[in-house]
């Protein structure tokens, strides 16, 4: 903005026109003005907003002053030179408040004088401070530093402390423990509490010497020394004891001598194979002897009388078979399998000897075998812990033992076998052995896996050669060479009855496949032999009381041990079903055959609807009505001693009776229904048939009751 020249002394002079104005702008009393930032307030600038300048000029008339001003018409020049002269005056007053305060004034500037320099000397003061504080920081720092480095020393002191302590108390060889080891026996507690320190001396002086710790050598001789007299006194009370083993004292021996031993594989291992081998030569020659000795005297409480060849289940009735008549029969036998006989105490031979007792071969092979089972299991487990060994090398040390005592039992069995046709001693011994293996294996005992299947594979093969001999000898058994005839049960199927039901009720715990086809094959071969012992009688009457007794006789045995649902059972009662019913129409035909064909021919006519055919017959059938009324009480008490004559077993024969009665109702019935058809209803004889009610009420009279 340009400088603005403005006349002083028209300032104060409100009249004045703008010509004078003008006029007295070239006097020398103009006062230079110097030029304005007025800011905002320049009104000349290109950047003043006019709509702002009225919204302020409108504030401005809104103010009372101002609307006074303008409501009054004052003069606006003579009221700013007003306001000016009150400035003024003001002015004055307050600079006389000064100078009338000017005291008060200095006396302030004087406090804040001192007080300024009071707090001059507060902050000297806290720099002071401040330096003291920044000293303590950093000595604080230092105290911890040293506090940190002597935690960290005390540490590795004692750590350092710790090891030496172990290093001097395993280094240190007390005078307790060395008077112990050379002096005291090897069963005294305190010797082998001292051997437990030795032991541990020794390991840590060989963990010692591979750190190259040259303490080490400072005790290693005596150390040596020790262990050498203790290895000593060690062997020397091993070997006595292995020379005097008995069984009785093997436990206490275990207790004894297990940490001797180890003692022994860890500090020498030449003495402990020594007294590993010694011991595997003692006890195999042990086992040996006693199972031998134990074997021979149980084969003289033996029954002697045994099966040879000959004795076979299709050969005749001799007497020589009849008093061995435990070949095929299971009887008492079978007690052997029984859980506490199974596990029982063994065999005494000398004690049965003086009681004269004998024995089947089966008996003796479970004392025998179970003795072997019991010594085993603790054979094995006492090598186990006592050798520390487990797996294969605990199989192995195991057979070098009782390997020799295996092989004589094997040959032994062999030996039996070979002459032996008693094929339920052999099928109980497959069965005893089966579940000593079970036994074995609950234990967790696998030491003679091996060994059961060795015998297993003796047994199998000798016991479905002797069922292969009875089968062939069935098979080729001639009828007319049996003796005399005679409708009750035949010897050889009830001598089969007996073998099957023997061998099936065995056979339910441990099924075997060969030995059901086998007996599978024996059952053919008997049901063959019964029909072409039946073909020898003369009459189908005598040829279905034949079958039918042997049928029944069979099914009886076998049901008394096998499973009802058993393939032998069924097979058998289908059988006896089949020919029973079959008898039953044989027995009712001679007293009642006219008026079954009568019914029978009736109601195949009926089914055809050409009953008319037999409109002719009357005579026939008055006869047949009068004749079964007159008789049919009669017949019935024949036929009913007949069938109690006939059968062996009151039972079937009973069953066979009511079966016949049934059956006779039933013809009946049918009678009735045939004569009840338009063809007949006229028949005057219709009014004699016997009421069926009636019938089957007398008929009952006639069961009899066994």
């Amino acid at each position: 903005m340009a400088e603005a020249l403005i006349p002083a002394a028209e300032l104060s002079k409100p009249g004045a026109d703008s010509a004078a104005a003008a006029g007295a702008m070239e006097k020398s009393d103009f006062e230079v003005v110097p030029a304005l930032n007025l800011g905002d307030l320049d009104i000349t600038t290109d950047e003043f907003i006019l709509d702002e300048v009225d919204i302020h000029i409108q504030a401005n008339l809104e103010d009372d002053l101002v609307k006074e001003a303008l409501r009054t018409g004052v003069d606006l020049r003579q009221y700013s030179k007003q306001v000016e002269t009150e400035l003024q005056r003001i002015e004055q007053a307050s600079i006389k408040d000064y100078i009338k305060e000017s005291q008060n004034i200095a006396s302030l500037h004087n406090q804040i004088t001192a007080c300024d320099s009071i707090l001059e000397r507060m902050e000297g003061m806290l720099s002071s401070f401040q330096s003291d504080l920044s000293s303590i920081s950093s000595e604080i720092q230092t105290l911890q530093q040293q506090s940190v480095s002597m935690n960290l020393r005390l540490k590795n002191r004692q750590a350092v402390r710790s090891q030496l302590s172990q290093l001097v108390d395993e280094l240190v060889v007390p005078s307790t423990m060395i008077s112990v080891i050379l002096d005291s026996p090897v069963t005294e507690q305190e010797f082998l509490e001292q051997l437990h320190e030795l032991n541990s001396k020794i390991n840590y002086a060989k963990e010692l010497s591979f750190r190259e710790t040259l303490a080490c050598s400072d005790i290693q001789d005596i150390v040596d020394r020790l262990k050498i007299k203790a290895v000593s006194k060690i062997r020397e009370f091993i070997l006595q004891k292995i020379y005097s083993f008995r069984n009785e004292i093997m436990d206490v021996f275990l207790v004894i001598c297990r940490f001797f031993y180890q003692f022994l594989l860890a500090n020498e291992r030449t003495v402990a194979k020594e007294i590993r081998d010694e011991y595997v030569d003692t006890m195999s020659k042990i086992y040996f002897s006693y199972f031998k000795s134990y074997s021979g005297r149980l084969l003289k409480v033996q029954y002697e009388d045994v099966a040879d060849k000959d004795d076979l289940m299709g050969v005749e009735d001799t007497p020589s078979l009849k008093s061995r008549n435990t070949i095929f029969t299971l009887g008492q036998r079978g007690a052997v399998l029984s859980p506490a006989e199974l596990e029982g105490p063994i065999l005494i031979p000398h004690a049965a000897q003086r009681g004269d007792s004998r024995y089947p071969y089966e008996t003796l092979f479970r004392s025998q075998h179970y003795a072997l089972l019991d010594n085993g299991c603790r054979e094995f487990l006492f090598l186990s812990d006592f050798f520390m060994v487990a797996g294969n090398s605990a199989l192995d040390l195991f057979n070098s033992i009782m390997g020799k005592t295996l092989s004589m039992f094997l040959k032994n069995l062999s030996t039996y076998l070979s002459d032996c046709y008693d094929s339920i001693a052999v099928f109980l011994c497959i069965h005893i052995i089966l579940r000593f293996r079970a036994i074995a294996a609950k234990r967790n005992i696998p030491a003679l896996d091996k060994y059961w299947e060795a015998v297993l594979e003796l047994l199998w093969p000798r016991f479905e050669l002797i069922l292969e001999m009875n089968i062939q000898s069935i098979r080729n058994t001639d009828p007319q060479k049996l003796g005399v005839l005679d409708t009750r049960p035949h010897y050889i199927t009830r001598r089969y009855a007996e073998f099957s039901s023997a061998v099936v009720s065995i056979n339910q715990t441990f099924p075997n496949e060969r030995t059901i086809a086998l007996l599978g094959q024996l059952q053919v071969e008997v049901e063959n032999f019964v029909l072409k012992m039946a073909a020898e009688f003369p009459s189908r009457r005598d040829q279905l009381i034949f079958l039918i007794n042997n049928y029944d006789m069979m099914l009886g045995v076998l049901m008394e041990r096998a499973a009802d649902d058993s393939k032998e059972v069924e097979g058998f009662q289908q059988l006896l079903l089949a020919r029973t019913q079959e008898f039953i129409e044989e027995i009712l035909t001679p007293p009642f055959g006219g008026m079954i064909a009568f019914v029978k021919e009736s109601e195949a006519l009926m089914e055809k609807g050409q009953l008319d055919k037999l409109r002719t017959d009357e005579a026939r059938i008055t006869q047949l009505v009068r004749a079964f009324s007159s008789s049919w009480k009669q017949s019935v008490e024949a036929l009913s001693q007949d069938v109690m004559r006939s059968f062996t077993n009151f039972k079937n024969g009973t069953s066979i009776i009511q079966g016949a009665l049934t059956q006779l109702i039933q013809y009946y019935h049918g009678f009735h229904k045939v004569l009840s058809q338009p063809t007949f209803r006229s028949l005057a004889v219709r009014s004699e048939l016997i009421n069926l009610h009636h019938l089957m009420v007398e008929v009952k009279k006639h069961k009899p009751n066994f």
